[in-house]
């Protein structure tokens, strides 16, 4: 898929998170928009048909990335989005802990620039 036609939810309670990884999304063609917790990210969600793809950040205050995950697979309207998990917990069974509550993928902070950019081309 074409970066061009892709537009992300970055999904993140912490400033610098959103700043990081917007910043190099849209360096590579991507356009990306942002919500600071998860009540805020389904308003969002639905409301803007174009998001393609969802970056879920799994700590937040308000509703957490497992929580969230579960809500928007819940909904038929959002099946279409593609959910990452992005999490600076990296232990074990934490990958498919994400996956059961309905991540696509799953990536590890620090975010791996090349790494988030094969997952969301789909390669």
């Amino acid at each position: 898929m074409n970066s061009q036609l892709q537009k992300i939810l970055i999904i993140d309670d912490d400033e610098r998170n959103i700043f990081a990884l917007k910043a190099v999304l849209t360096s590579k063609g991507f356009i990306c928009i942002t919500a600071p917790g998860g009540e805020l990210a389904l308003k969002v969600l639905k409301n803007d048909k174009t998001i393609n793809i969802a970056l879920v950040d799994m700590m937040m205050p308000d509703i957490d990335g497992y929580e969230l995950m579960m809500l928007i697979r819940k909904m038929p309207s959002l099946q279409q989005i593609k959910l990452v998990a992005v999490t600076a917990q990296a232990m074990p069974g934490d990958r498919e802990k994400c996956i059961s509550a309905g991540a696509d993928e799953y990536i590890s902070k620090p975010v791996n620039v090349d790494e988030l950019l094969k997952i969301i081309n789909g390669n």
